[in-house]
């Protein structure tokens, strides 16, 4: 007797683990298996501080305050910054101007998106509902699916969204997915980094991969992981030269991040960080990192040496910021801060000369908005809107400063 496929779960469910009929106990255990690596480094790593009450950053205590509609986001009147961010609310992508926030596309299943380098386009993921189909006890068993897909929208959101990779995969009888997270587009306008277990999710960990849009095939890198924790947040230097992302590890019950540097024309790897490091951001001239330190006392937003992996700054003291993305004209960093149970993008501004800045006011660009915690923002300026290099605090550098085949750190390379 043939089962029946059960209904569809929406966005309620957003990793696509619900079971369509009576198996939840032997397919969410199988699909685990598969996923945990994808499913666990945020709340391993301490990426996102959930907490309760104030942050102590002078808004209103977390109980009182209520995120506005999905389709609302509240821009502060006063905001102005050179440039466009994108960052992720309730599925969709927005894409934000000074005080001018739109939304460009409305599918509700939408998330992690980042500027191609020349800003014309937004590379997001998109989470697709569907069914599957998965041996369990060798009988094939039916359950809801949420496959990802490599999208990409014009950043004016002019025009529909365009498919450029899906994870489904056919394996005889068996309809499965693979995951894909945090797509970004190098300079070179082909290659994707991307963070994966395609194509064949029962053998791969969560690792970066790149995608190359002219072959249409991934290959994984040549990266080192710790007890199958894989990789995230990758981004790319301004000038390609190198990938930063994230090695995953574990420090007993805590997690235990370190910022990595990639070379990929020789494909070796250099350790920045020791532990507690994540989400990297490179400044313009590439010779310094904004990242997120996490500690036992939560989150906070910090400032690195792009070559020793030395902290120069702390830009934020709240335990609840994380996610920066350095201004491509330098004298600025915007990044995520949980209030309550409430995520908001801010901005803090830097003066003084580079590796020895002050931190400035620090402006709430959205208020009350409910942004995507798990969505890193993105920040593009035209080359025709930045400053002179003579009018900037950030001079130009001649890259990260690191000869390739040399050590980043001094620490030894995975």
């Amino acid at each position: 007797m043939t089962r029946r496929p059960g209904t569809v779960r929406g966005t309620g469910d957003p990793y696509g683990l619900g079971p369509a009929r009576g198996y939840v106990a032997p397919i969410v255990a199988v699909i685990a298996l598969i996923v945990v690596a994808a499913m666990t480094f945020t709340l391993l790593n301490g990426q996102i501080p959930f907490r309760n009450g104030s942050s102590g950053n002078g808004n209103q205590p977390g109980p009182n305050r209520t995120a506005t509609p999905s389709n609302v986001v509240i821009v502060e009147p006063e905001v102005t910054f050179l440039g466009s961010i994108v960052y992720a609310k309730a599925g969709n992508i927005w894409v934000q101007t000074g005080k001018d926030a739109r939304q460009v596309t409305d599918s509700g299943l939408d998330s992690m998106p980042s500027f191609s380098p020349d800003g014309a386009w937004i590379y997001f993921i998109r989470q697709v509902p569907g069914r599957g189909l998965f041996p369990v006890n060798g009988r094939l068993n039916w359950y809801d699916l949420a496959t990802p897909a490599l999208v990409r929208v014009k950043s004016d959101g002019s025009g529909d969204p365009e498919g450029i990779v899906g994870g489904r995969v056919k394996n005889g009888k068996s309809l499965f997915f693979f995951w894909m997270r945090e797509p970004v587009l190098s300079p070179d306008g082909h290659t994707i980094a991307v963070i994966s277990d395609g194509t064949d999710p029962t053998q791969n960990d969560v690792v970066a991969q790149f995608y190359d849009t002219k072959t249409k095939k991934f290959s994984k890198l040549k990266l080192a992981t710790a007890s199958g924790l894989g990789h995230q947040d990758p981004v790319w230097m301004r000038d390609g030269s190198y990938l930063l992302l994230v090695k995953n590890g574990r420090d007993g019950t805590r997690g235990a991040p370190q910022i990595i540097k990639y070379n990929p024309v020789n494909q070796k790897t250099f350790t920045v960080t020791g532990p507690g490091y994540l989400a990297p951001s490179p400044s313009p001239d590439n010779r310094y990192i904004a990242a997120t330190r996490t500690d036992s006392f939560g989150t906070d937003i910090v400032i690195l040496d792009g070559t020793t992996g030395a902290e120069l700054l702390r830009v934020t003291n709240d335990g609840s910021s994380f996610s920066p993305a350095w201004s491509p004209a330098g004298d600025a960093i915007a990044f995520l801060r949980l209030n309550g149970t409430i995520v908001d993008l801010q901005m803090a501004k830097l003066t003084g000369q580079a590796g020895s800045w002050t931190v400035g006011d620090t402006i709430p660009l959205t208020e009350v908005s409910g942004l995507d915690a798990a969505s890193r923002p993105g920040w593009f300026i035209p080359a025709s809107d930045l400053p002179k290099p003579s009018q900037t605090a950030i001079p130009n550098g001649s890259g990260s400063g690191t000869a390739p085949g040399s050590s980043a750190s001094g620490l030894a390379a995975p």
